[in-house]
């Protein structure tokens, strides 16, 4: 924060770019005294009819003393934001506390000429989570009954809303804490926003190429060329102030010259000329810019400097933007054919939609599917993804009825948490694709504030997995897993028919296929194939038709050596059409093919029915294999987002709040054994009590107290839970026996440096277990549990998941570490109630996804017997939230 006039600090965390209804951004940000002029320009631009609507009167001016009060406030009792595009406002809201400091009123103005965008929902929810922030945990308003749009912003927000007439005025009040009806409606918002803005980018009425040359070779000559032969349906424009005549037509000197509306801007011009260009291009009205000109955030501070300016320059008006260093986007719709690409050619029409982020990664994957024969439905790439990212494709790509499966490049993740939200919804009815290469770690892309992940190891992939994604590594293991999925139908489940003319192959086949999980549930190998191609296709079709119809195959997977007279487009049509045939997934590997000339990689087949080959056999059987995870999880029941019995989270967020009154900055405090129990009571989560003491005979006090058997041990970090080093004593029963063993554990810990010590009753004998939970600056909440002791110590066996975790979440997190073998029965032992742990894992998970402020939670250990859970000790450290990187708040990454 930074010191501002008025009667507190200015919270730049709330500054944020956002898309509007109809795809156009705009900022917001917190009201500043130096608006005062702007806010009275913004009022007396209004009509009689809006004036009167939010003041009860009409008011020609606004008053100084009225000026003053909207204009300075506190950002805490007071808040006001506006949202501005081009540095003019186009609306406020505000609330002012009041005095119950639970509660609030709020109030809205949007600008005549931009009614209907949805000005009013974003400032509500904004306001929603400033008012959270400080504590206040209800709005009312007071609204004419005649102002219905006001009405509707309060009833579609997703609040449970309760109104009453009085003195011809409709009171509202609602409680602004997030519900799963709120946080739909906001997604569903963001979402219809989000796909707009990026549809309006990809099927633009009209482009033109700013910086178009006549040089061969150059990339404004190329991208004007591209789009002219990729048969662009709209009007095309050539900016160039040095030419007349460019591709056979018209060159104009600079944009504001073209006589008509331009919707989507190229831009190919030195990067010292990109801010003026995209300053024409905000005054011409143009509602989105593809920048190919390097030399921003790839040119160290000085261009991190320059993209942030463009980006907020562009935001400020209205426009989206993609690149810097962007190769370009690609619409293949017959009525779009859109290629402003350095792709020398369109793509071929297909249902794939294909998002790289480094123009390096997006030629690569341009030549991969080309080669591939892989079909587009479009293609984006984004660069230094300044602005336009894979989020914002995914919310383009779910409403898109051209494309059946995605795939991304990603070489960072700006908003995990919000991309795990996407991408689970998203893969539920289309395959998502991510490549991701292990180095690549959780970052956010160049050009961004600047945040570290705290995430343990694992974390994001674990994020990847819960989300549904297909996760590979490379660009070649893209294009494989994409050419298996598009367009095809999805196997029924693991089990595969294997198929080869070498019985040596096919076993070496069945032994991948199981490596990979997968089941083999027939090898047919040895086929005689080389009595020609009149008797072998035949066969062939006869042998995959009928075990394809049996019901325990899924899948088939041909494995084929050359055979004389059979060609390679004979074989992949027979596949093909016995794979529609039977509405199975059928993938062939054509080893052995050495002529140059014959290309066995990619969909091979004729009239629409094509079949996916490959070179080798291993990289045939581990797209499948992936595939049916994909297949598994997408037909699972993933359960509900339910609340578990008992929880109370405004309770909690009231003790929260009290707590951190005396928290300032980025300090965290950890709470003491008494307000860890009653937080944590408000989740319906307990621990069992321990008292500390200083003489054998307090000891023996509290052991009384908390009832016999009692535990004794240190309350050392690195002791406490380790019988090894004597610093835990089990199963003591009386007074005289804990009085002795208060003096050997004080003489066997005085190397330690005499530590504190505790006791505590004896709970059920089980497996010690261990959960804890971190509030993340990228991903978010993240919630890790394994087998306390060596298995998390020395090998790291932990599982991870993002809240919030839906029933199957939660039954996957628990079995996930190598080491829960232990916990259903292991070597004669009995198994463990692992309910009562997917309880404790549900309650903790919604907890976090509830309170940011929530820094640290860790029970460790927590007993699991045969009979419920037992947490021994907790640890709760809670600090000030200011910004979460997925909150209520509808913001664009930047």
């Amino acid at each position: 924060m930074v010191d501002q006039p008025g009667d507190g600090e200015y919270p730049e965390h709330w500054e944020a770019d956002v898309v509007l209804r109809d795809g156009g951004t705009a900022h917001l940000r917190p009201i500043h005294p130096s608006d005062a002029d702007a806010v009275q320009a913004f009022h007396t631009g209004q009509s009689q009819n809006s004036i009167y609507m939010r003041f009860f009167a009409f008011k020609a001016r606004l008053s100084a003393k009225e000026l003053k009060r909207f204009t300075e406030v506190d950002y805490r009792d007071r808040v006001a934001f506006v949202i501005t595009i081009g540095g003019e406002i186009i609306g406020i809201g505000r609330y002012d506390r009041l005095t119950d400091p639970t509660e609030a009123e709020v109030a809205f103005n949007i600008a005549d000429a931009h009614q209907g965008r949805g000005i009013g929902s974003i400032l509500l929810e904004h306001l929603a989570a400033a008012a959270h922030e400080n504590g206040i945990r209800k709005f009312t308003a007071e609204v004419l009954p005649e102002n219905r749009k006001m009405l509707m912003v309060f009833s579609d927000a997703g609040y449970d809303v309760k109104r009453h007439f009085d003195d011809g005025v409709v009171s509202l009040e609602f409680n602004v804490d997030p519900t799963e009806k709120s946080r739909a409606v906001m997604e569903s918002r963001e979402h219809r926003a989000e796909a707009r803005s990026v549809r309006e980018l990809l099927a633009p009425s009209s482009v033109a190429v700013i910086g178009a040359s006549r040089r061969w070779g150059t990339v404004g000559y190329q991208l004007l060329e591209h789009i002219i032969e990729g048969g662009f349906h709209g009007p095309v424009y050539a900016i160039n102030p040095e030419a007349l005549e460019l591709a056979g037509m018209m060159s104009y000197g600079k944009l504001s010259e073209v006589p008509q509306p331009v919707q989507l801007a190229i831009i190919a011009v030195p990067y010292e000329e990109v801010a003026g260009v995209v300053e024409e291009c905000a005054a011409a009205g143009v509602k989105g810019v593809v920048i190919a000109s390097a030399g921003f955030a790839d040119d160290g501070e000085r261009g991190l400097q320059r993209q942030r300016a463009l980006v907020r320059q562009a935001r400020a008006n209205g426009m989206r933007v993609i690149g810097p260093a962007s190769l370009g986007i690609a619409n293949t719709h017959p009525d779009v054919s859109l290629n402003a690409s350095m792709a020398p050619t369109m793509p071929l029409r297909g249902s794939l939609g294909l998002f790289s982020q480094s123009a390096a990664i997006g030629v690569s994957l341009y030549a991969a599917s080309s080669r591939r024969r892989l079909g587009l439905s479009s293609l984006l790439s984004a660069g230094n993804r300044a602005d336009v990212s894979g989020n914002d494709m995914m919310q383009y790509w779910e409403d898109d009825a051209d494309t059946s499966a995605v795939g991304l490049y990603l070489e960072s993740i700006g908003n995990p948490r919000k991309f795990s939200r996407i991408a689970r919804r998203l893969a539920r009815t289309k395959p998502v694709i991510v490549a991701k290469s292990d180095t690549m770690g959780l970052r956010l892309p160049p050009g961004h504030a600047v945040r570290t992940t705290q995430a343990p190891a694992g974390a994001l992939d674990a994020m990847l997995r819960q989300s549904g994604v297909i996760r590979v590594e490379t660009v070649e293991q893209l294009v494989d897993v994409a050419q298996v999925v598009s367009g095809r139908p999805l196997p029924a489940g693991p089990d595969v028919a294997i198929f080869s003319n070498s019985q040596a192959l096919g076993n070496v086949v069945a032994d991948s296929a199981a490596a990979h999980g997968l089941g083999v549930a027939q090898v047919v190998s040895g086929l005689d194939l080389d009595a020609g191609q009149s008797v072998a296709v035949p066969l062939l079709r006869k042998a995959l038709l009928d075990a394809l119809a049996s019901d325990a195959v899924h899948a088939a997977v041909a494995a084929l050596l050359p055979a004389r007279g059979l060609t390679v487009d004979a074989v992949a049509q027979v596949l093909a059409e016995c794979s529609a045939t039977a509405g199975k997934p059928v993938v062939a590997a054509f080893t052995g093919i050495l002529d140059p000339g014959i290309n066995v990689e990619g969909l091979l087949g004729t009239g629409g029915c094509t079949v996916p080959c490959f070179s080798n056999p291993g990289a045939a059987v581990a797209a499948l294999a992936a595939v049916v995870r994909y297949a598994e999880w997408a037909a699972r029941d993933q359960g509900h987002f339910v609340e578990p019995p008992g929880c109370d989270p405004r309770q909690a967020a009231a003790e929260i709040d009290e707590l951190l009154r005396d928290v300032t900055g980025e300090q965290l405090k950890q709470l003491d054994p008494a307000a860890t129990a009653s937080l944590l009571g408000h989740y319906g989560i307990s621990v069992l009590p321990s008292a500390p003491f200083t003489t054998p005979d307090e000891a023996v006090d509290a052991a009384d107290s908390l009832g016999w058997p009692v535990v004794l041990k240190t309350t050392e970090p690195a002791l406490r839970h380790r019988l090894d080093l004597g610093g835990v004593r089990l199963g003591i029963e009386d007074a005289e026996s804990l009085r002795l063993n208060v003096l050997q554990m004080r003489r066997a810990l005085a190397a330690y440096g005499d530590p504190a010590l505790e006791v505590q009753a004896m709970a059920p004998v089980g497996q010690a277990c261990t959960f804890r939970a971190i509030e993340d600056p990228l991903l978010g909440p993240v919630i890790s549990f394994g087998l306390a002791g060596d298995a998390v110590n020395l090998l790291d066996d932990w599982s991870h998941r993002v809240p919030p975790l839906s029933a199957a979440d939660v039954h996957d997190f628990i079995r996930a570490p190598r080491a829960s073998r232990k916990l259903f029965g292991y070597q004669g032992l009995p198994a463990v109630d692992v309910q009562a742990l997917e309880d404790l894992a549900g309650r903790l998970a919604w907890m976090k996804d509830n309170h940011p402020e929530i820094a640290l939670v860790e029970f460790n250990p927590v007993l699991c017997g045969t009979s419920g859970a037992t947490i021994l000790a907790a640890d709760v450290r809670i600090g000030n939230a200011a910004q979460r990187t997925d909150s209520a708040r509808r913001a664009m990454l930047g």
